[in-house]
C-alpha cells in the first residue's frame, strides 16, 4: 500500500492539473456563467446528459463547442424545428443508382459533443429517435446498429419564453437528462468583458486533452469513493419526492403528482463523484451531492394541478424536501484521507 502513495498522489496531480488546464482555455473564450461551465464537466466525467433552459445569448452553444475544441472531440449542432424527422437525426439509407445498392448515410448524432438547440420544437418521433441515442448510445437503421463515438454527451437547450409551436418533452426522454440546468443573465460586470472580448482581438482556443484522456477521466470519476451514508441520504431524497408523508411532508403530498424515478438516485450519486473530482478530492461529501440536488430533480418532478395553481415551482417544493432531509454529517474516514 506504501508504494503506491507516491503514485496516486502523482496521478491525481495530473488529473488536477488536466482539469484544471480544460476549465482555464473554456474560460478563456465564456465569461461568466461559473455554475453553468461547472455542471458540463459533471455531465461529461459522470457521462450524463444535460438540459439547459435560459433565454437566448447566454453562450450555451459557446460554452459547449469551446469544450469539444478542448479535448480534440467533434462538435455538431442541430437545431429542432417542427418539420424535422428523425432521418435528420440519425440518418438513413440511400439507394445508389449506379451501382444498384444502398449504402448507410450516418446523421449528425455521431458526435462527441451534440447541441440539440431548441429540443422542445421538434415532434414526437424525433425525441423518440433521440432517445434511443441517450440512453443506449447507439442508432439502429434499417436493422443495422450503430454505435456512437465515446466520449458521447448530448447538451439540449430550451427558451422559456418562446411557447408557440413547442411540443412538451416526453417524461421518458426528460428523465435520461442527467440535469436541468437554469443559465441566467450575466452580470454588469461579466457583460463588460463579455463585449470587450467579442468585439476585440479573436481568442483561439488551445487544444489541451484528447478524447483518450477524457475517457480515462470518466473511469476515474467511477472510483472516487462515495460513503454509504450518503448513498442513504441521495435515496431519502428521491424517496421524498415520491412519497413526501413518510418523511414528515404530509402538506406536499397534494402538491406532486408523480416524484423522481431511481435515475434521479443514481444521477446523485454520479454527480457528487464527479463534483469531487472537479474540486480536486478522490471522494465525496455531502456538499457535493447537496449542490447538485436542485439541478438533479427540478425536472424530474410532476407538479400537480393544485401546486400549478398555487405558483409553486419545483426548485421551491425541492427547497422544503432539502430542508427537512437534513445531509450526513463528514464520515471520519474523510478526516483521515485529509490528514
Amino acid at each position: 500500500m506504501e508504494d503506491n502513495a507516491p503514485q496516486n498522489t502523482r496521478q491525481d496531480a495530473a488529473t488536477a492539473k488536466l482539469m484544471e488546464q480544460i476549465l482555464y482555455e473554456v474560460k478563456r473564450i465564456v465569461v461568466g456563467q461559473d455554475a453553468f461551465l461547472e455542471r458540463v464537466m459533471v455531465a461529461m466525467l459522470a457521462q450524463g446528459h444535460l438540459l439547459v433552459e435560459g433565454v437566448p445569448g447566454l453562450a450555451k452553444t459557446l460554452t459547449v463547442k469551446t469544450l469539444a475544441s478542448t479535448i480534440r472531440g467533434h462538435f455538431k449542432r442541430i437545431q429542432f424545428t417542427p418539420d424535422l424527422v428523425p432521418a435528420d437525426l440519425v440518418g438513413t439509407r440511400i439507394y445508389n443508382q449506379k451501382s444498384g445498392d444502398f449504402s448507410t448515410s450516418l446523421g449528425p448524432v455521431f458526435t462527441n459533443l451534440l447541441l440539440a438547440d431548441e429540443i422542445n420544437r421538434a415532434p414526437a418521433k424525433v425525441q423518440s429517435a433521440l432517445l434511443e441515442v441517450m440512453q443506449e448510445r447507439q442508432v439502429t437503421i434499417a436493422g443495422e446498429t450503430h454505435h456512437v463515438p465515446r466520449p458521447f454527451l448530448v447538451m439540449a437547450t430550451q427558451n422559456p419564453i418562446e411557447t408557440e409551436g413547442t411540443y412538451p418533452l416526453p417524461e421518458a426522454q426528460v428523465d435520461r437528462f442527467m440535469m436541468k440546468v437554469l443559465v441566467s443573465y450575466p452580470t454588469d460586470e461579466e457583460e463588460y468583458v463579455i463585449v470587450e472580448r467579442v468585439t476585440g482581438a479573436p481568442v483561439d482556443v488551445s487544444p489541451v486533452a484528447s478524447t483518450e484522456q477524457l475517457a480515462a477521466l470518466q473511469a476515474e470519476c467511477r472510483r472516487v469513493y462515495v460513503d454509504p451514508s450518503l448513498v442513504q441520504y441521495a435515496v431519502r431524497l428521491v424517496s421524498a419526492t415520491r412519497d413526501p408523508s413518510r418523511h414528515g411532508l404530509k402538506d406536499m403530498s397534494r402538491f406532486i403528482t408523480f416524484g423522481a424515478s431511481p435515475r434521479a438516485t443514481i444521477n446523485l450519486v454520479e454527480g457528487a463523484r464527479a463534483l469531487a473530482m472537479l474540486r480536486g478530492r478522490t471522494y465525496a461529501l455531502p456538499e457535493d451531492m447537496s449542490d447538485l440536488v436542485p439541478d438533479v430533480l427540478r425536472h424530474r418532478l410532476v407538479l400537480s394541478y393544485e401546486a400549478l395553481s398555487e405558483g409553486l415551482s419545483a426548485d421551491a417544493l425541492i427547497e422544503r424536501i432539502s430542508s427537512k432531509i437534513p445531509a450526513p454529517p463528514r464520515p471520519l474516514e474523510h478526516e483521515k484521507l485529509v490528514a
